[in-house]
């Protein structure tokens, strides 16, 4: 129990364990774990993490290559009484190792390629796959009392409601990223309202999507594992496209799933062009991250037997404070963020104080899921986490979101916009001015602006000045940066950012245009870009020429006008949807998918495109474009595939 005297987090974990033992607690592709074995292993790594140093105000740190493991060392750390912090292993290296440093886990468990030197695994962990080293894949439930199979019994901890619960890091908008500290407390009312609000059952299991690391994350695990439902997870973290989350979501009878917005326009967008429907057992689709146009909100709601829930939070405030579960009204302008959370205090405020019902402000956030602050930045944490005169409660806290919204006539929170400069990248928050400064850095550039793709919003752009105004293009004129120079460009950036905060596409420009109110004139520079576009398509060069047909022998090689020139299989068909998906029409066989503004979701659309024309590509996965990323080489790993399939 809590000080307080509310149950804490294991309370309720120890009661579905009682009510729900022989139920799924956690599914991944090898193993179906019952509430009552992962009891048991869980206990063993808390006593071998308390063991160890682990216990109340300390960290475990958490670096497993698997989403499966990730989930029982929270709860094991839980059990230790210590907080849990998750490593991404998509990070860089050098991002990866601050986090390590400011973390100070006292303890880290992990076996993948990012994990720190000292981690380890506990004695009879699962392995990757999912199965256990020691059981070849269960985890016997023998109805024995614990620590009947040799594993070590947890001991009993005393951990405060106030202790920490988990820390994980903010996108670090505005320049390093900040270590959001969440208490036990915090943790479980928020669990709570989510399970209630989303009317969570012992018979739902809940897709683990979100990339580690990501405050999605715990949304996804601990209402389901605090209401008896089962948590399914993938063999590892690589994102899945639009295909492969339909057919886990089908195969794993999943009902809940979480998807930030521009996932789930892609997933509609998928399932639409193929004439498809949500799975059956799908009864929940969770979207958010980013403004929502209703227009594909209402077509879902038309098409789709799963319903939609439109949720907004923050880090600093547990996850997800409003959720939005309607049909959205045929006259609605905007997508509702929807009613706060059980226990979540939303106010709209100008200069302090509660503007009127329909009138713009910022959004304030307040309650007892509020974070407690940020690790080790006391500044931070004052000028975010401020106090509120308007509560009753004394010493009460509420949190300055930099939101803009207003409260609509039915009571609903609605999105306007944010009041500086963030924008949002794939559901992450970035000051563009970050990503300016670090372009700026290198002496070959004297100013440079950032902001996402207008067409998508899902990568960013860049446009830089050069300091030598030899290499400046003609004024009205965007030249775009490629090859080394766009490496040597990127490469500070891209050890440093996570991939997202990267700049897809860069240009030359030989000035920053300013528009009437002084401020830099995005749309002109976007106009540049396109201009740009179409010339390069103009271009000859920019043209595959089509290859002759080599002569057999004893035969002449077929003249002019003999008839239309064969297409050079696979690769003709590959560079055509390379062109298509990245809107690129002077894309050739030996451009990379990721200078030209390729990413993750677009990534996912290839795939599904190369799929339809080609049985070999069944197998591929996002990570292949990493291996393969011109048309070229992806062409010859289908070549190759196809050949190893005779």
């Amino acid at each position: 129990m809590t000080a307080a005297g509310a149950p804490d987090v294991l309370d309720l974990w120890d009661r579905c364990v009682r009510e729900h033992a022989l139920q799924p607690a956690l599914v991944t592709p090898s193993h179906v774990w019952t509430y009552r074995s992962v009891d048991r292993l869980t206990d063993a790594w808390a006593g071998s993490l308390a063991a160890r140093g682990a216990g109340p105000g300390r960290l475990v740190g958490l670096a497993f290559p698997d989403p499966g493991r990730t989930v029982l060392g929270m709860v094991a750390a839980l059990k230790a009484g210590a907080g849990f912090t998750v490593l991404d292993d998509r990070l860089p290296d050098t991002a990866r190792e601050l986090l390590v440093r400011r973390t100070r886990a006292a303890v880290w468990l992990g076996d993948g390629a990012h994990a720190p030197v000292t981690a380890y695994v506990p004695a009879g962990a699962p392995g990757a796959g999912g199965e256990t080293a020691d059981h070849g894949g269960s985890a016997p439930d023998t109805g024995g009392p614990a620590g009947a199979d040799g594993l070590a019994s947890r001991r009993p901890v005393r951990a405060c409601g106030g202790d920490v619960a988990y820390v994980l890091f903010t996108s670090g908008s505005t320049g390093q990223p900040k270590g959001t500290v969440v208490e036990r407390d915090s943790l479980r009312g928020f669990a709570v309202a989510v399970a209630e609000r989303l009317e969570l059952t012992a018979g739902d299991r809940w897709l683990q999507v979100a990339s580690p690391g990501f405050d999605v994350l715990i949304e996804e695990v601990f209402p389901a594992l605090l209401s008896g439902a089962a948590v399914v997870c993938r063999a590892d973290t690589q994102a899945l496209d639009a295909e492969e989350l339909h057919t886990m979501t089908a195969r794993t009878g999943t009902t809940v799933v979480e998807l930030s917005t521009q996932y789930w326009l892609e997933y509609a967008r998928w399932l639409d062009t193929r004439g498809l429907t949500t799975p059956r057992e799908l009864r929940l689709v969770v979207v958010g991250g980013e403004r929502m146009d209703p227009g594909p909100y209402r077509e879902w709601q038309a098409r789709h037997p799963a319903r939609l829930a439109h949720v907004y939070g923050l880090t600093e405030c547990t996850v997800s404070s409003t959720f939005y579960t309607g049909l959205l009204p045929a006259d609605a302008e905007e997508v509702p963020l929807g009613t706060p959370l059980r226990d979540v205090e939303i106010g709209v405020r100008r200069d302090g104080r509660p503007v009127p019902r329909g009138e713009a402000g910022e959004i304030h956030i307040g309650g007892p899921l509020l974070a407690r602050g940020f690790l080790d930045d006391e500044a931070a944490t004052a000028r975010r986490f401020v106090p509120d005169p308007l509560s009753p409660v004394p010493g009460a806290r509420v949190y300055r979101t930099g939101d803009l919204g207003r409260i609509d006539a039915d009571g609903h929170l609605v999105f306007l916009g944010r009041l500086d400069d963030q924008v949002k990248i794939r559901g992450h928050r970035l000051e563009p001015a970050r990503v300016e400064r670090a372009l700026c850095a290198d002496p070959a550039v004297d100013q440079a602006v950032v902001f996402p793709d207008p067409r998508t919003g899902t990568a960013l752009w860049a446009f830089t000045v050069p300091a030598d105004p030899l290499r400046a293009p003609l004024p009205g004129e965007a030249v775009r940066v490629a090859g080394a120079e766009k490496d040597a460009l990127l490469a500070p950036l891209a050890a440093h950012m996570p991939d997202w905060a990267v700049p897809r596409v860069l240009y030359r420009v030989s000035a920053l245009p300013k528009n009437r109110h002084g401020k830099i004139d995005k749309r002109r520079l976007s106009g540049w870009a396109a201009a740009e576009h179409v010339a390069a398509r103009q271009r000859p060069e920019a043209v595959e020429a089509p290859r002759a047909p080599l002569a057999t022998p004893g035969t002449q090689a077929p003249g002019p006008g003999s008839g239309p020139e064969p297409r050079d299989e696979p690769l003709s068909t590959v560079t055509d949807l390379f062109r298509e998906v990245l809107d690129a029409p002077g894309i050739g066989p030996d451009d990379d998918f990721f200078d030209h503004g390729g990413q993750s979701l677009l990534a996912m659309r290839l795939l599904a495109r190369l799929r339809e024309s080609f049985p070999a590509a069944a197998g591929l996965r996002a990570s292949a474009l990493l291996r393969c990323p011109t048309p070229r080489l992806l062409a010859g790993a289908l070549r190759a595939d196809e050949a190893a399939r005779l």
